[in-house]
């Protein structure tokens, strides 16, 4: 027998968080009797009066939003986190070895509304509107990244991602801790970096450029593939093609206008694989702030999306993934191809 990893299972491991992903591709040949999503039709106004990211309406906190006219952002009226909060004290601050143990978190989070226009997504906004987006992504970045030591920009799309509004937008938190995900991303790429003198994404990307065969798409300054780890069916990694970047704020002016060209060209592709408003949870991780070397960083975006075989079916992560470990039936090769082959027009504008 020959091993083929389009028939027999195996493991992948992930260098980034040093984690391992279950892969079961055979499992595609069974028959599905599980549940089917309700299929949003997309259709929607550019204004409406009900939402409260809208232009010149009132929020839920109360507050007005402005006749804003591109992007627009503002503190969360229902922050996950606050800036100001007292000690932890009692038993949970009993010591490292204590059970029990908690600590406060202060931090900031905003929203980011991508568009005036209620009715659009990022993918079906003009590149020049994109742009501004990037660019706004770069200012929270700056600004935020002053007072605290992570700065998490990210984006739930679509009701099956928990998103409780269909305005496009999503959020930036500032936060004072390293949270758990970029934590293992950190020390991986720190023991990759201490072992081989380069950064550990550096590497990789110049590696999918060799062997091509999780490329989706490319320009002169960015990536994107299917990593070879991938937990989701479709999930895409955007790297940085050529150079070596610590954060969004490193991005030359070139660079800002090629990464809104790529996410458009992205973006499209989700959206026409399954003609539908692809749903997806993504975000950008970039080095923390703070005083010691970052170099072992490279900035970069996962986009995470559920959708499995339809637009309606989607990937559920339970059981064994839950207890054992993430496990998926679409090989990476396979998910990279299938997006691949996908047009850059987006299916609205075909038919």
């Amino acid at each position: 027998m020959t091993f083929d990893p389009t028939l027999y299972p195996h493991r992948r491991r992930n260098p980034l968080t040093g984690e391992w992903v279950q892969v079961s591709p055979h499992r595609l040949q069974r028959p599905w009797q599980g549940q089917v999503e309700d299929l949003d039709d997309g259709v929607r106004p550019p204004y409406d009066p009900t939402c409260y990211l809208c232009p010149g309406n009132e929020r839920a906190g109360g507050v007005r939003n402005p006749e804003y006219r591109d992007t627009f952002v503002f503190t969360n009226d229902y922050a996950a986190v606050l800036p100001n909060v007292p000690p932890v004290t009692g038993l949970a601050d009993a010591g490292p070895r204590s059970l029990l143990r908690a600590q406060t978190v202060p931090g900031t989070a905003r929203v980011i509304c991508f568009s005036p226009r209620h009715d659009l997504t990022l993918p079906e906004m003009d590149l020049t509107a994109i742009v501004r987006v990037v660019e706004t992504w770069i200012e929270q970045t700056l600004d935020l990244g002053r007072d605290y030591r992570w700065v998490q920009l990210f984006e739930n799309k679509g009701e099956m991602m928990g998103c409780s509004n269909p305005h496009p937008h999503g959020q930036v938190w500032g936060i004072d801790t390293l949270p758990n995900e970029p934590a293992k991303e950190d020390r991986s790429q720190w023991e990759y970096y201490a072992a081989e003198g380069r950064p550990l994404l550096v590497d990789y990307a110049a590696l999918e450029l060799e062997l091509r065969e999780r490329v989706v798409i490319e320009n002169d300054d960015w990536l994107v593939v299917v990593p070879y780890w991938a937990v989701w069916p479709f999930e895409t990694l955007l790297l940085p093609r050529r150079r070596h970047i610590l954060r969004l704020p490193d991005l030359q002016e070139g660079e800002r206008l090629s990464l809104a060209e790529i996410l458009k060209r992205l973006l499209t592709r989700y959206d026409n694989l399954f003609h539908t408003s692809f749903p997806y949870s993504m975000g950008w991780h970039g080095a923390p702030y703070q005083p010691d070397s970052q170099d072992h960083w490279q900035l970069h975006a996962h986009f995470l999306p559920p959708l499995l075989r339809s637009a309606t079916i989607r990937k559920f992560m339970v059981g064994y993934e839950l207890l054992g470990e993430a496990q998926r039936d679409l090989t990476a090769e396979q998910a990279a191809d299938r997006l691949r082959r996908l047009s850059d027009i987006h299916y609205k504008k075909l038919t």
